[in-house]
């Protein structure tokens, strides 16, 4: 599983209410990438994203957008080692 990774990536923004973690989970399932994605009480949204490289890297930049209706001023991603991590979901 060399070519899989993981990511843990931190949106800060006007990215709540905006249908971002809807729209970053459709757009994980389209890329075929693992993991998940919350609102956090600061403000900012947290997602986990493990699969293939290429897939993971293509959904840290999709968050510098996001959703058509968000502001996304700052991405920050950390690499983490892949957990294994099945399907893609939106936590409350």
């Amino acid at each position: 599983m060399a070519d899989r990774t993981r990511a843990h990536v931190f949106v800060s923004g006007t990215v709540q209410g905006v249908y971002y973690r809807a729209n970053t989970r459709d757009t994980a399932r389209e890329k075929g990438v693992d993991g998940w994605v919350q609102n956090l009480d600061d403000g900012r949204v947290e997602a986990v994203f493990e699969g293939p490289n290429e897939a993971v890297d293509s959904m840290i930049e999709w968050c510098r957008t996001g959703s058509p209706a968000a502001e996304v001023d700052a991405v920050t991603a950390e690499r983490e080692e892949p957990r294994g991590e099945d399907g893609f979901e939106i936590r409350y």
